[in-house]
């Protein structure tokens, strides 16, 4: 680890990096392998289903023509220097907070690569499963590496902020 990591938070980016690879990876397998709309059974509750999504979480402002892409670019990017200025900044007995905001870092910038070099995000999980009177075969809104990043990282955080010790 380079001597300027060390002595700060931003050593745990290690995690963004693998977040970003395993993302891309996976994105790049699911493009080459799957036909898009066309889901590849997994397990009677998940398909791998390829989908191109323009917007943000659950397709918002997908189909606005083109600017949402930029928009979504430069916050993603926003949001990454704000966690890594995060990241430098925090205490050094910090650690969960630094590994929720590492996975959050991976997640922005898996799918920030994605609307930069494609203008639209690849997504290929696809849950399913039957919700009693309303649907018989609901399916969640299809995602990828990226997504799970955040999402747990964004669970990491909220715990964090939730059981932080209020002596700090």
């Amino acid at each position: 680890m380079p001597k300027a990591l060390q002595g700060t938070m931003l050593r745990w980016t290690w995690i963004s990096a693998i977040v970003i690879f395993v993302d891309q990876l996976t994105k790049w397998m699911a493009a080459a392998n799957l036909v898009k709309g066309q889901p590849v059974e997994i397990t009677s509750f998940l398909n791998m289903t390829l989908w191109f999504n323009e917007g943000a979480a659950f397709s918002f402002l997908a189909g606005q023509g083109g600017w949402q892409r930029w928009f979504f670019a430069i916050l993603a990017l926003s949001v990454s220097l704000f966690i890594l200025n995060w990241l430098r900044t925090l205490a050094r007995d910090d650690k969960w907070t630094a590994i929720g905001l590492a996975l959050v870092l991976g997640g922005a910038i898996g799918n920030l690569i994605d609307r930069v070099l494609a203008g639209k995000v690849i997504d290929f999980i696809d849950f399913h499963f039957p919700v009693p009177f309303v649907n018989p075969d609901y399916h969640f809104a299809t995602f990828n590496v990226a997504d799970i990043g955040i999402s747990i990282g964004a669970a990491v955080l909220i715990i964090v902020s939730l059981f932080a010790s209020s002596d700090d």
